[in-house]
């Protein structure tokens, strides 16, 4: 990951960083590697994880559709 620092601004580039790893999901990723997970709740959090996002593509194909 690259961001380039314009006209001496670090807070600019830091924040422009911040937002590239949060999009990335590196944030998220290094929350969940913090502790060990059991592959049984593994499991579980990516069914739940599936369900939101279809749930979430069912809401938005709706709202499209008008119903």
């Amino acid at each position: 990951m690259q961001v380039t620092v314009r006209d001496n601004n670090v807070d600019q580039a830091l924040r422009a960083l911040k937002k590239k790893m949060q999009r990335e999901g590196v944030y998220r990723e290094m929350k969940m590697r913090r502790s060990y997970e059991k592959p049984s709740e593994k499991r579980a959090r990516e069914r739940a994880e599936a369900v939101r996002r279809y749930r979430k593509l069912m809401r938005k194909r709706m709202e499209r559709e008008g119903y």
